[in-house]
């Protein structure tokens, strides 16, 4: 019936393969449609076949399909040797590359699918067969005859539907029927409704005449669904995704009566899981009125929820319901919703159910069932917490059920889970913070949202009920906030699984990201009652000190949640809090026996004290001691210690700084001076990095001197031990310069650096006496040991650079070029760097990097001068062409052979053509010759598929378009690189690999056809020896017609005129240019690629969310980490 009775019999196949025409080469863009070329995963092989023939003779086009040599070869690749499974895999790619380029109804007439997939055995060589029809269909279709195309339809659904009608047969060949299930949804998204209006109806007819083959009709219809209405947006032409979406809403009755029909009389269980997934995917985008106004929810809670089978896509459909936010005309619908569904469940869930042990123990169907809990309760009241709200006023237990099961759920250790609990968490915290601060003064919150003495929990304007609503659960919140709290990211030491305290090996950054959110949260929840925060937090700090709950986990998270909700009490409550905190820990040092224990609760300590900067700055004599602390841990050789008490000291030391610069009362001199001249007792025990950490934190503390004499005493105070070891160094090369060879004292020469460098981050500008004392020191042994390389090289050729000693001297050079790239960056005087340090810079770096060979040329010379330009800016146009004769040339020549050698170095030089372009423009017009080489080097860098450097490149040219329009080389530079760079950026827009460049393409593109319309281009853009042209508009839009039809044999001339004309039509508006370039790419590739194609609009979305957080957490006391926030020195 149905289906089945309307369409004929594989009459098959002489529609499917009619045509025979002799197959025509078409060179076709291989970027059309990029697929994955290797075989999908598939069944376990079948027995070993007979010795392999020669395989190549598939690829001869002039004789039939060998469909027997294919089988063999298709099992080689599972089966055969290595050697076998090389060449196996090498064919089948080539076939399929030469069936993708042939004409596509010649290719099929070849490689009969209907043949392999009705009389094959193998089922790898079936699904070979698939991949190469899908991509007929995805990309080819339109250049089917309309007979073949009937054909291919016909055959499809004839083989769907004898294979989906037996029983045995659909579970039996589960994966090859979805395999051709997907291929009839592309030709159904080819066809429909256009060439098959009736195909809804056919499927729902089909679908009345057997229950197996109305389960695979299910399984269609969810996949259409998804790909009309989930992927349609990066996949379809925006007036196609239109069209099917209005066809599917036209035609949904049909299909919502089938669905109803199933779940009323349907008895079979697979059809009815079917059924329940397949409305799933429809709930988001169907008319409401078959939702509200019909039986469907309540047959979804009183008839399949209650059944184990089917309460998780039951709950499922719910929970997507319950997503829904559509304005308050269906609150009361809301409403019923979460009565009936939170009763029902009552029913079944004890009001004691431990959902951790359920979870942990129960079966997989069981963790299932309590995640869909915990998104159905969190998907609701996220949109509808008012309306769960009102039904606490008639039936108060139903919200304090979800709620309790949702904390109950919270304590899940599985942590998607726990992720799904704590979003809501968050949004209810931060819902009533808001609720509550709307309707208290501005001044000092933080005291009227805690319950205030004598006013028994009612704050003025009303605000208390709501929040009295919540007091209990939010206890509880906050009991499970504090016991699961996350690593923050400045703890440095873990337990790892064999239950050993160790430094960290590496960051986790989802760990990160979910402190971030929990701390949130905590804030919130602290905010709304500091009291109960406060009295759980030492309540639990009690029991590590008894040791009735002590462990490694138990005091981390309690402390990282201790730090955590810094900012958010007023200070008098932080100072009593803290005070008490601090002690606690400090004794419970002392009491603990064993390294790894103190270990631990030293890095708490560390952790706690350095959150809390605003209490160290009002209490001098605590933050003495915490610092002195700090120093202890200093020598504390645990792994870690030293690391996190180093970190630690940076981060107090900036926020605390001018405490530390300062006469404090009862010292008899700054804390500074005094810590430099116990300096090196200190670093004593240090690593190099930590000494050069170290530094960088008393490099805060002498920045905060304002006197500048002062400032700069004490940064010589500082300074001493390193520039004295400097002294000693230059002293012993001035007497015989081989010593510099010495690997030892490299690495002192380096960690010397390293620590002026640090210092520089530091200090800043203030820092220039200090590097006046080795500026010309530096470049002397920059140069001595750029000689030393250059005669290692001619000794041992280019393996020389791969010896530690010569290893040893590059590096001297790499940082001496970072310590003069950060004071750059820092420097306040422009006519100092131009004329004091520019001048003896020029010979001994740039000379030396033309010199050197390219494996030893040091790529922070590009990144040195890019920042002295960015730095100069136009000053430095004077000494362009002399930078970029010495490095231009040479590392052009380094990183044209192909796109992955010398990474760095590409980046930078890429960096630095672009800030030329930016700030020195006037010297690339020097030289002609030049100015050629720059342009195809932008040309290269665009066309890298590292995304950074084709951004950087399409930047630049963009502003070099800028820039050439606002000269008088305009008229010479587009008639001698306008088309050129035309083709090349439609080049990389039609690459699927180039995608997330299409923002910038669409801009440069926007920018060209404008200077075209607008006539901006007053020279002839042909030759006219060869071409007979009226103006330029009318010669492009012929030239890119023939380009698109030579390249893209899949459009046809009225849709390439289409193109072509809209490209010119709308380049003056942005948005409408960059939608009419999607759907250009779209139909090159008709349903495939362009995953990137919306990259900047969601980049866009999330940078405008972002700003709205910030905004809003901005205006929440603790809310940001007090050392997120920029220094005020006034609070300093």
């Amino acid at each position: 019936s149905g289906l089945s009775e309307r369409l004929s019999p594989p009459v098959a196949l002489r529609h499917l393969f009619c045509r025979r025409v002799v197959c025509r080469r078409v060179k076709e863009r291989s970027h059309l449609g990029r697929e994955s070329r290797s075989l999908r995963p598939l069944p376990p092989p079948l027995p070993h076949p007979r010795p392999l023939q020669a395989m190549e003779a598939l690829l001869n086009f002039s004789q039939p399909l060998d469909s027997d040599l294919l089988d063999r070869c298709v099992r080689s690749v599972y089966e055969g040797t290595p050697a076998e499974r090389d060449q196996a895999q090498r064919v089948l790619t080539q076939l399929q590359e030469r069936i993708n380029s042939e004409d596509a109804s010649a290719a099929l007439n070849w490689f009969r699918v209907d043949l392999i997939l009705e009389q094959g055995t193998n089922p790898h060589t079936k699904f070979y067969a698939l991949q190469i029809l899908d991509a007929c269909i995805k990309y080819r279709w339109r250049t089917l005859p309309r007979e073949q195309c009937e054909g291919i339809k016909n055959f499809i659904v004839n083989l769907v539907i004898k294979l989906s009608s037996d029983e045995v047969t659909l579970r039996g060949q589960k994966l090859f029927i979805s395999k051709l299930n997907l291929i009839l949804v592309q030709v159904v998204k080819q066809e429909w409704p256009h060439n098959w209006p009736s195909f809804i109806a056919d499927v729902v007819n089909a679908s009345k005449a057997n229950e197996t083959l109305c389960e695979n009709n299910m399984a269609i219809l969810k996949l259409l669904s998804e790909e009309v209405f989930d992927f349609s947006r990066d996949e379809m032409t925006s007036a196609k995704a239109k069209r099917l979406k209005e066809s599917f809403n036209a035609d949904f009755s049909l299909i919502y009566q089938l669905c109803d029909f199933i779940m009323e009389h349907s008895q079979k269980p697979s059809l009815l899981l079917m059924t329940l997934q397949t409305l799933l995917r429809f709930l988001n985008w169907i008319p409401l009125g078959y939702i509200f106004e019909t039986k469907m929810v309540e047959k979804l809670v009183y008839k399949y929820l209650p059944v184990p089978m089917f309460r998780n896509d039951s709950l499922a459909c719910l929970t997507e319901i319950a997503g829904l936010d559509i304005g308050p005309a269906y609150n009361s619908h809301f409403e019923q919703l979460f009565v009936i569904v939170t009763t029902q469940l009552a029913t079944s869930l004890p009001s004691d159910t431990n959902f951790a042990q359920v979870f942990e123990s129960g079966s997989e169907e069981d963790a299932r069932f309590i995640q869909n809990l915990a998104l159905f309760y969190t998907t609701f009241l996220r949109p509808h917490l008012a309306i769960a709200e009102k039904t606490a006023t008639t039936q108060p237990k139903l919200l304090d059920t979800a709620l309790m099961t949702l904390v109950g759920i919270s304590r899940v250790e599985d942590m998607e889970v726990f992720k799904i609990c704590l979003e809501f968490w968050n949004h209810l915290a931060s819902d009533l913070y808001s609720s509550e601060c709307g309707l208290t003064p501005a001044a000092n919150p933080t005291l009227l949202l805690a319950p205030q003495p004598g006013m028994g929990g009612i704050t003025p304007g009303g605000a208390a009920p709501r929040r009295q609503l919540y007091a209990a659960l939010l206890s509880k919140v906050r009991l499970v906030m504090i016991s699961r709290m996350a690593k923050p990211e400045e703890v440095l030491i873990v337990e790892d699984e064999n239950g050993e305290i160790i430094r960290e090996p590496m960051k986790d950054s989802d760990a990160i990201t979910l402190y971030k959110t929990m701390r949130e949260t905590l804030v919130y929840l602290t905010h709304l009652n500091v009291d109960d925060t406060e009295n759980i937090m030492l309540e639990k700090l009690a029991m590590q000190v008894d040791g009735s709950e002590w462990s490694w986990n138990n005091l981390n998270t309690l402390c990282w949640a201790i730090g955590s909700i810094s900012g958010a009490m007023n200070e008098e409550d932080e100072k009593r809090f803290l005070v008490t905190v601090i002690k606690d820990l400090l004794g419970l040092c002392e009491m603990k026996r064993g390294k790894d224990n103190k270990a631990v609760i030293a890095s708490n300590i560390m952790y706690v004290v350095g959150q809390y900067p605003r209490f160290l700055r009002a209490h001098w004599k605590f933050l003495k001691t915490v610092v002195n602390k700090l120093f202890e841990f200093m020598h504390e050789l645990h792994p870690g210690v030293q690391d996190m008490a180093c970190d630690t000291f940076v981060k107090i030391a900036q926020k605390c700084r001018r405490k530390f610069s300062m006469l404090q009362v009862g010292e008899q001199m700054p804390f500074v001076e005094e810590l430099c001249l116990n300096l090196p007792s200190i670093i004593s025990d240090l690593e190099p990095s930590q000494v050069h950490t170290f530094y960088e934190a008393v490099g805060y503390m002498v920045q905060s001197q304002a006197d500048p004499q002062q400032r700069e005493a004490l940064l010589a105070k500082l300074m001493e031990l390193p520039n004295q070891m400097w002294q000693d160094i230059m002293a012993q090369a001035g007497q015989d310069i081989n010593v510099l060879k010495d690997q030892g004292l490299m690495k002192n020469i380096v960690n010397i650096i390293k620590t002026n460098e640090r210092v520089v981050v530091a200090l800043g500008h203030p820092f220039t006496p200090q590097l006046g004392r080795l500026y010309i020191d530096l470049l002397n042994v920059y140069k001595a040991y750029s000689e030393m390389i250059n005669t290692a090289v001619q000794t041992g050729g280019q393996y020389a650079t791969s010896t530690s000693a010569v290893r040893g001297m590059r590096a001297v050079k790499r940082e001496t070029l970072k310590l003069l790239e950060s004071y750059i960056e820092r420097s306040e005087e422009n006519e100092v760097i131009l004329h004091k340090f520019v001048p003896p810079l020029l010979d001994p770096v740039l000379g030396d990097y033309v010199r050197s060979i390219p494996e030893a040329r040091d790529p922070e010379v590009l990144s040195l001068f890019t920042c002295l330009i960015n730095k100069l800016q136009s000053q430095m146009t004077p000494e362009v062409p002399r930078v970029f004769e010495a490095v231009f040339k040479s590392t052009l020549d380094m990183i044209t052979n192909n796109f992955e050698d010398y990474p760095e170095h590409r980046m930078n030089l890429f960096n630095l053509l672009r800030a030329i372009n930016q700030h020195c423009f006037p010297a690339l017009l020097n030289s002609s010759e030049n100015f050629r080489l720059i342009v195809e080097s932008i040309k290269w860098a665009f066309k890298h598929t590292e995304r950074n450097i084709a951004e950087t490149g399409l930047n630049t040219l963009y502003e070099l378009f800028n820039n050439v329009g606002k000269s008088q080389v305009g008229s010479e530079f587009y008639s001698t690189y306008y088309l050129s760079l035309l083709q090349d950026i439609f080049s990389v827009l039609t690459d699927t690999l180039h995608s997330p460049g299409f923002k910038l393409q669409s801009q440069i593109l926007a920018h060209m056809f404008m200077l075209v319309e607008s006539k901006a281009i007053t020279v002839p853009l042909w030759d006219a020896a060869t071409v007979q042209a009226t103006d330029n508009s009318t010669y492009l839009r012929e030239l890119l017609s023939t380009m698109f039809i030579q390249s893209f044999p899949n459009l046809t001339p009225p849709t390439v005129k289409r193109l072509v004309d809209g490209l010119f039509d709308t380049c003056r508006d942005q948005v409408a240019f960059k939608q009419h370039l999607r759907d250009f790419l779209v139909q090159l590739r008709e349903f495939g690629g362009g995953e990137e194609l919306y990259l900047d609009e969601r980049e866009a979305e999330q940078a405008r969310k972002a700003a709205e957080v910030q905004k809003r957490q901005e205006a929440v006391p603790g809310i940001i980490n007090p050392h997120a926030k920029p220094d005020e020195m006034n609070d300093l």
